[in-house]
């Protein structure tokens, strides 16, 4: 079973980065507002999954989160233009 690390953007602009084994299902949690959404995203809404990155395990996975979470701002957004770029351009 692969993990995964995931940014999602909030109404307010910021971004919020978790862990998970299924995105769709986590982010449709967060987006669905009940008991099993992260307390920070209540309220924030709408949504958007802006970044996923497939790791091996739960341990890399977590270790990236953190990662992520220690970053500035602009650098979280360099991270997320970067993976948009590659998505929308395959060939660079």
């Amino acid at each position: 079973m692969s993990w995964w690390v995931y940014m999602i953007r909030c109404a307010d602009d910021s971004l919020y980065a978790g862990v998970a084994t299924d995105v769709e299902r986590r982010f449709a949690e967060h987006a669905g507002g009940g008991p099993k959404a992260a307390k920070y995203l209540r309220g924030r809404g709408p949504l958007v999954l802006v970044y996923r990155c497939e790791l091996g395990d739960r341990s890399a996975a977590l270790k990236e989160e953190v990662r992520i979470k220690r970053l500035s701002k602009a650098e979280k957004e360099a991270l997320v233009q970067d993976v948009e770029h590659r998505t929308s351009n395959p060939e660079s």
